[in-house]
């Protein structure tokens, strides 16, 4: 009997044990801050993006400083991708508590510039995270359209440009029915179409444009398959 009521206060001290380090173990989590690092990742993934546009703008696409600069966007990628799957890996999609104001923003950042197996392999994380409220339904839709252009497909809410060497110019990526794309946009507490890209990249949205060139779209990708 005194070995059972031993075994047994044992058993009580090992469960409460347990327990407290699994609480432990979960305030550290909550109060973990990542926004130091965030940061730092949001200033080497982004200034030399700004000083490229920016230097582009000037002297045009092909100046060698643009591709200087380039290159510089390039080497920091690298090393900003490989800081934010540890994060995602190790926390899952950090709350706003551990990753600060921008922190959504800089983690979308990078996997928005990574290439589509990484965005493809965080979308699942990415749709749970707004689910849970973590984070805003307009990161997930630029993820969702960058991995539509990449795959070749009509973006689904406009959030895409693409430099075309042709003509010198940028314009939008054609989009999947152009003429009820405010209302999907709308739907998910989006912008009109043309108040986003006048804001986003100074251009002009014109429908009968966007229908032609969906249609030319279509077309030429059923002759391909």
């Amino acid at each position: 009997m005194r070995l059972i009521i031993i075994f047994s206060f044992l058993l009580t001290v090992s469960c409460i044990n347990k327990s407290e380090t699994k609480n432990a173990k979960t305030a550290n989590l909550k109060q973990e801050n990542l926004i130091p690092v965030l940061d730092t990742i949001w200033q080497t993934e982004q200034t030399p993006i700004s000083l490229r546009d920016s230097l582009m703008n000037i002297y045009g696409v092909d100046d060698e400083l643009v591709k200087e600069q380039q290159l510089i966007i390039d080497k920091n990628h690298v090393i900003n991708e490989e800081k934010v799957k540890t994060i995602l890996n190790k926390y899952g999609w950090p709350t706003k508590e551990m990753a600060g104001e921008q922190g959504n923003w800089t983690l979308c950042n990078v996997i928005q510039h990574s290439d589509n197996e990484v965005r493809i392999h965080y979308l699942p994380m990415m749709r749970q995270a707004v689910m849970d409220k973590k984070l805003e339904p307009r990161f997930l839709v630029r993820a969702e359209d960058r991995i539509a252009t990449e795959q070749g497909d009509l973006q689904i809410y406009g959030g895409q440009m693409k430099y075309y060497p042709e003509t010198k110019s940028f314009n939008l990526w054609p989009v999947f029915d152009p003429v009820n794309i405010d209302k999907r946009r709308t739907a998910i507490g989006l912008d009109s179409i043309a108040v986003f890209l006048k804001n986003r990249f100074n251009f002009e949205w014109n429908l009968e444009e966007q229908i032609k060139r969906t249609k030319e779209f279509e077309l030429a990708k059923q002759k391909k398959d």
